[in-house]
């Protein structure tokens, strides 16, 4: 979906270049969730005493790489060298869903044509017809189709009643008016330095970077304003009871923003964290009853002398990597020397202490505001799980990715990088879970097994490729715990209201930990009183906070849109869940170290099946022009296929169907004939002799099925096939993590022989943030 990138520096010198240079370099990084348009804005006064009383605002349609080179040609007329101490700028890549792509709809979107305010979003506002026919009654002008306009509008309309609002007041107004999932940043020329950032359902995180490293405190504490929240009503008379009067006949306005409390600011926003509750435009500003914070609500960076600090805003921290740790152990440029030495006072160095990255995941109604150099985190009221008055917090956290783990290397693309990468994650996600002495432990769901042990039902919960890899462990989970399990698509899930009990236990799957549906699904549970697990590659996500306990599979960054070795890993982790649950069944220990045993081996086959890309690369050139594509299997194979045709749409766009191979006689045979392409996978498995079956059923109609089958597969049964590609043979369970890597790198081809972009494919984004 779309990106947010914010970049704010606080008494640490950049020129107008340097500073796009970062946003442009944010966008570069979150490509892969996605989008069709990119946008930046950055301050452009011209005065030496003025340098924010413009904003150059510059969209444009297409790739990055387009907006940057745009961007060097019409900036032309400014002085790219003036340097900025402090300067706030924002950038965005755009998925459309309101509005056609096009320059007018791109992000940031304007207030009006001076950009008083700017507003990047990521989400999609529900409710923003209703808010765009009040602001068109009181002659607010439009000039794009998206809903994402309505926010900046919104924003200025309130600032021209009420000039004395701050500019987080301004953006706590605005977000109570707002439904759907949304994350925002705002910049603002009438607040110069100021940078105002929030969430709800949509992901947002803030990077701090400092020279030391050292913040006053690892936590922030949360301020709250005593309010209840806006709502839409008639432009009415409230009566003294708080009820509504008749509308008076001088009114001019349908709608007011109003509520039966109200508090307004004081003098001073320094010592207030109230926010207005009522905006009634025709009555004046009185003192707040709101909660203070506390007054180390605000955070510094501790231990330099001028208190450097620079904040980045993105949806997500792959964003910001290369921005914080970009002077780890290098040799400085020359610009960069000069400023050290400028700063340390010294006559040479070529080298700067170590920076660290930082990073503050926001929640959902948080409010994050940068002035003065200070980081604060505010809320608008407390949620039923702070009404214990204790004061909540919301954690710096350290980043460990590293920057070479986003970089291509010597791949082509970021998809095949991590094809090819599975060798390693598979390990990574074992590592120290699967125990030389063959026990297998999950920390993060170790306190919990006894209650999910005990559960009525398992309910694995999740979308697209993560819901195949629950369909592919659903089997041996049912096999080793004898517990029945239940699949759902989140979407439908969330459509029947599923009856949930509260002796279920529900685990819900995602990549990112933000996809909409399932985050949906699992509060939904949650709510419901059963036992939620999250399983996700993202720490810090908005399933890994809101589940009871987890697993985190550890796949390390995929940049690519189309899942691999996240699907592998999420194979594994659900895997190993079936054997913690069994520990104790001695039934069961004969069939628990077979599957342990070929975990171990699994890298090693992972990397034999790597050497047949060539081969698939061949089996490719015959069928890259084909409009149709069949893959057949069953058994614990039936996900493969699933996943191998989703990989195939997902990248190629050609119309490809994953089929139950023991449903062929139910409508699918029909399609079957000498033209038509089709990949079987047959493995020597319980359904190995029903798989032949299917095979014959194929080639009796004129079939000429690519095969994928392990090694034990005897080559009398194979007989004539024009392709077999063959895979090292293991347990049952494992062997679907094997089949799986071949419709990988045959989707790759498929795709890049076509001359498509495997990394973007069109129509389709990396984290799925909006249902």
């Amino acid at each position: 979906m779309c990106g947010i990138f914010a970049y704010l520096n606080f008494l640490t010198p950049k020129t107008r270049k340097e500073i796009a240079d970062i946003l442009i370099q944010g966008l570069e990084r979150m490509e892969y969730r996605g989008y069709d348009s990119a946008g930046i804005a950055i301050d452009a006064g011209e005065e030496p005493n003025k340098p924010h009383d413009s904003v150059f605002l510059f969209r444009k349609t297409g790739k990055v790489a387009t907006l940057a080179q745009c961007l060097e040609k019409d900036s032309a007329h400014l002085d790219m060298t003036a340097s900025y101490a402090i300067h706030c700028g924002i950038a965005h890549t755009r998925w459309a869903t309101h509005g056609s792509p096009k320059d007018l709809n791109s992000h940031p979107q304007r207030s009006n044509e001076t950009s008083d305010f700017l507003v990047v979003h990521n989400g999609i506002i529900t409710n923003y017809r209703e808010i765009k026919e009040y602001l068109l009654k009181k002659g607010h002008r439009f000039e794009s189709e998206t809903d994402t306009e309505v926010i900046a509008k919104l924003i200025q309309h309130i600032h021209d009643r009420y000039p004395d609002f701050s500019f987080r007041q301004l953006v706590e107004i605005v977000i109570q008016q707002l439904e759907g999932a949304f994350a925002l940043a705002f910049k603002s020329r009438k607040f110069p330095g100021q940078l105002v950032a929030t969430r709800r359902g949509s992901p947002l995180l803030v990077g701090i970077k400092t020279n030391n490293g050292r913040l006053t405190f690892d936590q922030f504490p949360v301020s709250f304003s005593k309010g209840h929240g806006w709502q839409w009503r008639d432009d009415s008379r409230i009566e003294k009871d708080g009820s509504l009067g008749k509308r008076s006949k001088n009114s001019s306005t349908s709608r007011r923003f109003t509520s039966t409390t109200a508090t307004h600011l004081r003098d001073h926003d320094e010592s207030f964290c109230g926010t207005p509750t009522v905006l009634d435009l025709s009555i004046g500003a009185a003192p707040s009853n709101g909660d203070c914070a506390s007054p180390m609500s605000s955070i510094r960076p501790f231990g330099s002398s001028a208190w450097e600090v620079e904040y980045f805003v993105a949806s997500d921290a792959s964003a910001i990597v290369e921005h914080t740790k970009q002077v780890r152990g290098e040799k400085m440029s020359t610009t960069m020397m000069r400023r050290a030495l400028d700063y340390l006072d010294l006559t040479s160095i070529d080298w700067l202490p170590t920076s660290h990255t930082r990073v503050l995941y926001l929640e959902d109604d948080d409010v994050a505001f940068v002035e003065n150099g200070a980081l604060s985190i505010h809320r608008i009221k407390r949620g039923l799980s702070e009404k214990d008055k204790t004061l909540p917090t919301r954690e710096v956290q350290e980043i460990n990715m590293e920057l070479q783990q986003i970089m291509m290397g010597n791949f082509q693309t970021y998809m095949q990088k991590e094809i090819f990468e599975q060798t390693e994650s598979v390990v990574n996600t074992m590592r120290g879970r699967v125990l030389p002495s063959g026990e297998v432990v999950l920390g993060g769901i170790k306190e919990f097994v006894p209650d999910i042990k005990r559960c009525r039902r398992l309910i694995m919960v999740a979308c697209g490729t993560s819901y195949n890899s629950a369909i592919a462990c659903r089997q041996i989970i049912e096999e080793l715990t004898e517990l029945p399990v239940v699949l759902e698509l989140a979407s439908d899930f969330l459509d029947r209201e599923t009856p949930i009990f509260r002796d279920d236990v529900s685990i819900f799957i995602s990549q990112s930990g933000e996809t909409a549906d399932t985050l949906g699904a699992l509060r939904y549970c949650k709510q419901h009183g059963a036992l939620v697990i999250g399983v996700t590659n993202t720490v810090g996500s908005s399933i890994c906070r809101e589940s009871h306990c987890g697993i985190h599979i550890n796949a390390g960054p995929e940049i690519g849109v189309a899942s691999t070795k996240a699907y592998t890993s999420q194979m594994l982790s659900l895997l190993m869940l079936a054997l913690v649950l069994s520990e104790d069944r001695k039934s069961a220990e004969a069939r628990r170290a077979d599957i342990i045993d070929a975990l171990n081996k699994l890298s090693g086959h992972i990397s034999e099946i790597l050497k047949l890309d060539s081969e698939v690369k061949e089996i490719a050139k015959e069928i890259f022009k084909e409009k149709s594509l069949l893959v057949m299997g069953r058994g614990f194979n039936f996900a493969t296929c699933l996943e191998g045709a989703l990989k195939i749409k997902e990248l190629s766009y050609m119309h490809c169907e994953g089929i139950m191979s023991g449903e062929l006689k139910h409508g699918p045979l029909a399609m079957v004939d000498e033209h038509l392409a089709i990949v079987m996978v047959i493995c020597k498995d319980n359904v190995y002799k029903k798989s032949l079956n299917a095979l014959q059923q194929v080639l009796a109609r004129g079939g000429r099925p690519i095969i994928i089958a392990d090694s034990s597969v005897p080559a009398d049964d194979l007989a004539g096939m024009p392709h077999v590609l063959r895979v090292p043979m293991t347990v049952d369970c494992v062997q679907n993590i094997l089949t799986v890597i071949p419709l990988q790198l045959l989707s790759y081809h498929i795709a890049d022989l076509n001359g498509l972009n495997v990394d973007r494919p069109r129509n389709l984004a990396k984290s799925v943030t909006v249902e």
